[in-house]
């Protein structure tokens, strides 16, 4: 009766090694040969740094433009995207994979599209030789435009007056002689 039991136990255990090998992984593990591993929160900003081992587990990272919120002794296990200044910051600290971006604002005559690592000085439109049309802001630069010469315009000024008095000198003219051809159809 021994040998029997015995010839029953070698096939026995082999289903349960194949059942074993068959038996799925969890919804948050991924199969690496025999073991189930445990994945990086999909979602969150993390990769795998490290593929899990028969000794160790899978060891995650942060993507590139995330920052680790939840850091492990190897690894990271929730991240997050790196802050974005706005117009009118510039960034003064890079964020880096365990610190966020850190903004600061401009301040004086200077400029950031939110983008600048440091804030830019307004263009003075004097030095390049061109008139300035708006005035810079903390967020953006002076617009600047063609210079018009003095002399150009003291003459625009000038035209602009000397039509205006011909214009008011042929519109009194005109009035002056509705009013005497009025004044005659009137009289007759």
């Amino acid at each position: 009766m021994a040998q029997f039991e015995s010839l029953w136990t070698i096939p026995i255990i082999l289903v349960f090694v194949s059942i074993g090998s068959c038996i799925a992984c969890g919804r948050a593990e991924y199969r690496i040969g025999d073991e189930c591993c445990p994945m990086c929160s999909p979602g969150l900003g993390l990769k795998v740094k490290q593929p899990c081992t028969p000794s160790s587990d899978t060891v995650c990272g942060t993507l590139e433009g995330f920052y680790c919120l939840d850091p492990t002794k190897e690894g990271c296990r929730a991240a997050q995207r790196h802050s974005s200044c706005k117009p009118g910051q510039y960034i003064s600290h890079t964020g880096t994979i365990s610190t966020d971006t850190v903004c600061s604002d401009c301040t004086g005559d200077t400029y950031s599209n939110g983008s600048f690592t440091s804030c830019q000085p307004h263009t003075q439109c004097d030095t390049l030789k061109l008139q300035q049309i708006k005035s810079g802001t903390h967020w953006s630069d002076s617009e600047c435009g063609p210079q018009i010469s003095p002399i150009a315009t003291l003459i625009f000024a000038v035209v602009v007056g000397v039509l205006a008095v011909i214009a008011a000198v042929t519109t009194a003219a005109i009035m002056k002689r509705r009013r005497k051809k009025h004044r005659r159809s009137f009289n007759s």
